[in-house]
């Protein structure tokens, strides 16, 4: 059998222990592997080449993807979408290793009769249907050692500490690495941000002697007036940039307080480097199981995580609705605050 891969979207730490464990389990299987460059992309002009146990080898450790990633969207174009169906016929199957948008084209290539099976990956751990995607981990790991870190700086100085972490619609990493390195306020996507709030949590801190605070801010929090934008320009996927809530926050905070106030934007700080255990352990169990599906012809269907337990679910299904926190796990962090 002749297997395809493919990784797209937003890199992050993971990726390669999927590739690598996509290719050792089915080299264990005497299947052939075709490593497709730079996506969907890759697809559309042809991009691909053999992978085997050698070309995978000590690449478990490695952050990035070794093929590569993009976010070309097939299905803006009829020409490239026909390009990637017709390339797509050198294949028995084709892993998709990705997020929202990439298992979103994946979804339609299924529905138009072509044999797919979805690896989800998103630092934000926001699609439906796993209880974790890899990436995640490292993503909090690496927020948590920098709030740690800005704790120091910030008591010293008696500063208030604004820091900006990935999530676009979704507050996962801002929650567990705010609460695990015992931030003070913590703004998500879900949750308009109210100056009011702001303020009276920190003016609580100082009631209580504290003269600093540590605040964690999702890239995609806005105050009720809607979200903030670096750029207009979309993807192909429709997506804007965004960022610049952190400095925004900071300003205001300042205006209002009276206190310095600094911005850290950690930014793709948080996709680089060497995925956790946890990440690493998670990329090889979702790749085995995926060429696992791949060979009981169950297509259209995406590796998930549920209680510790590789499953499959309808890629359709997971890109339907993106997970958001809810309000209870929420108002637990409330609890922390100030």
């Amino acid at each position: 059998m002749k297997i395809g891969i493919l990784t797209g979207g937003g890199d992050c730490p993971g990726l390669n222990p999927v590739i690598r464990a996509v290719v050792r389990t089915a080299v264990s299987l005497n299947d052939e592997v075709l490593g497709i460059r730079n996506g969907w992309k890759g697809l559309v002009d042809n991009e691909m080449g053999p992978l085997d146990a050698t070309a995978v080898s000590g690449i478990l450790h490695r952050g990035g993807t070794i093929l590569g990633t993009s976010r070309t969207n097939p299905y803006k174009n009829e020409s490239a979408l026909a390009k990637a169906k017709a390339n797509f016929k050198k294949l028995d199957a084709l892993i998709a290793v990705g997020g929202e948008d990439t298992l979103g084209v994946a979804a339609k290539l299924f529905k138009d009769g072509l044999k797919v099976v979805g690896v989800p990956k998103t630092i934000d751990n926001d699609l439906s249907g796993t209880d974790f995607t890899f990436g995640f981990d490292t993503a909090v790991n690496i927020a948590m050692e920098a709030i740690d870190r800005l704790h120091s700086t910030a008591e010293s100085h008696r500063r208030i500490m604004v820091v900006e972490v990935m999530g676009r619609h979704a507050g996962w990493i801002a929650l567990h690495s705010g609460i695990a390195g015992g931030a003070d306020l913590i703004l998500i996507p879900e949750v308009p941000i109210k100056m009011s709030e702001v303020t009276d949590a920190i003016k609580r801190r100082t009631g209580r002697g504290k003269n600093f605070s540590i605040i964690v801010v999702a890239e995609g929090a806005k105050f009720e007036g809607g979200e903030i934008t670096l750029e207009k320009k979309l993807d192909d996927f429709g997506h804007v940039r965004l960022g610049g809530i952190g400095e925004l926050l900071g300003k205001k905070i300042e205006e209002l307080t009276g206190f310095e106030t600094r911005v850290t934007v950690l930014g793709h700080i948080q996709r680089g480097g060497s995925a956790t255990a946890f990440d690493r352990m998670l990329g090889t169990r979702f790749g085995e199981k995926a060429v696992r599906l791949v060979h009981e012809g169950r297509f259209g269907q995406m590796v998930a995580l549920k209680a510790n337990e590789m499953v499959s679910i309808p890629i359709e299904t997971a890109v339907g609705k993106l997970k958001t926190v809810d309000q209870a796990f929420y108002q637990m962090a409330r609890t922390f605050f100030g």
